[in-house]
């Protein structure tokens, strides 16, 4: 059992390949990976500390590891990496879980396995600057046919309300050539879907930008789609706009976070974009790209948010009818401009503007799911049922959205696409038959 290591990833997606790196990273140096904590005797956890409820998640999981620890007298290592290690001081991380023999920031990612084999010190400083690339070793951690490609990392937007840039650093992106030859790799070996993730990928400023590089995954070889999450309303071009439309490879989805829509509130969060801005882009989106499926989200209870401002937020998600939306509650993030405006709302309020338009979102993703009734898609099968099988279309990104459970009269193949005719719908779920 030594040198056996069980593995929690916490957060979002681009944590998670972090995960998948280290998971490589181990497998290639020695060590052995576990299904069950009883089974190792190291416990790795790669945290998220994006949000309260992220780091709470965090220390919940970090106590799990301590009492797994205690069932043993000796042998049992804690590991804790990632952004809970980059956003909090080691010291205090240290006085608070003297259990835990060591906490790792960011920058220590690369090199887990020589610190864990007591090769190299873990001490890591400054903002981080690790970028993971197609010559690192990674174990894919998601179903078989789904893949994320990570196209960059780090984060100069600088929104007022977000702690990102201090905990992953100034934006670093990889070159095309180093992505190409990743997604060929993930390709080769059965994903049918890329999902291209960073914390903001229209910021990707290598030669021709997030257009030129749509173009050249488009050409890579394969049966497979690509999925864009992560946008800023910023950042988009004409020449990405006009690439997506014309990738044949690219499907009709939109990650765009707008977070709100009043000029006032915009300004405030440091979003660098107008509501006349926004409602231009949205247009020119939903004109020039068919049946164009949008996913956003909205904070609510920024400092200073007036009734009439998320009144205004509410008449305009009733406007643009979106597709999927997720709504946050504003909570102040240390170290954030935001944290220090004057007039703090309470949480309480935030919460329920918040779960208000949840409501308003709910029904109108029903209505949405429901126009697709009759409609054609291609639909990429995660499970098998024995009453048939579930997967996703157009509409739904893995882990993020809604299902659609298919019927046919043949077996299915998990991985595989198969054309389907929507018939039923409701706010969660989708339903279709095979053509």
């Amino acid at each position: 059992m030594r040198n056996t290591v069980f593995i929690v990833s916490l957060g979002c997606p681009k944590n998670l390949v972090d995960t998948e790196v280290m998971a490589g990273l181990l497998l290639t140096n020695g060590f052995m990976l576990a299904e069950e904590p009883a089974q190792a005797d190291l416990y790795l956890i790669n945290t998220c500390a994006f949000l309260p409820e992220a780091r709470e998640e965090a220390y919940e999981n970090i106590r799990e590891a301590i009492r797994w620890k205690k069932k043993r007298k000796s042998g049992r290592r804690i590991v804790v990496t990632g952004c809970l290690s980059q956003k909090i001081s080691l010291d205090e991380l240290y006085k608070s879980y003297p259990e835990v023999d060591i906490f790792l920031p960011v920058d220590a990612i690369g090199k887990l396995a020589e610190i864990l084999q007591g090769a190299t010190v873990p001490h890591c400083s400054g903002s981080p600057t690790f970028l993971a690339d197609e010559t690192m070793p990674r174990l894919l951690l998601t179903m078989p046919h789904v893949a994320f490609l990570k196209i960059a990392d780090g984060c100069n937007n600088c929104c007022a309300y977000c702690s990102i840039p201090g905990i992953r650093g100034h934006l670093r992106c990889r070159t095309q050539e180093s992505i190409l030859k990743e997604a060929r790799d993930l390709v080769d070996g059965g994903a049918k879907e890329l999902v291209l993730i960073a914390q903001d990928i229209t910021a990707y400023d290598q030669p021709g930008g997030l257009g030129a590089l749509l173009r050249k995954l488009n050409d890579v070889h394969g049966d497979f789609r690509i999925r864009l999450l992560y946008t800023h309303p910023a950042h988009y071009t004409d020449d990405f706009i006009t690439a997506m439309a014309e990738c044949k490879k690219v499907i009709s989805y939109l990650d765009i976070p707008l977070q709100h829509i009043s000029d006032r509130i915009l300004k405030a969060q440091f979003r660098r974009v107008t509501t006349a801005e926004t409602r231009a882009l949205l247009k020119k989106l939903r004109t020039t790209i068919p049946d164009l499926v949008l996913r956003t989200t909205f904070i609510t209870g920024l400092p200073g948010e007036t009734e009439a401002e998320f009144e205004e937020l509410k008449d305009f998600i009733r406007e643009q009818r979106f597709e999927r939306c997720g709504v946050f509650a504003y909570s102040p993030e240390p170290d954030t401009p935001a944290a220090n405006y004057p007039d703090q709302i309470p949480y309480e309020i935030a919460r329920t503007r918040a779960d208000e338009l949840l409501e308003l979102q709910q029904s109108i993703m029903l209505e949405r799911n429901r126009e697709w009734i009759g409609k054609k898609d291609r639909v990429l099968i995660d499970q098998l049922f024995e009453e048939g099988a579930c997967g996703r279309g157009s509409l739904d990104a893995p882990e993020i959205d809604n299902q659609v459970w298919v019927t046919a009269p043949y077996p299915l193949e998990v991985g595989q696409f198969y054309d389907i005719i929507y018939t039923e719908a409701d706010e969660f779920e989708l339903h279709g038959e095979i053509q």
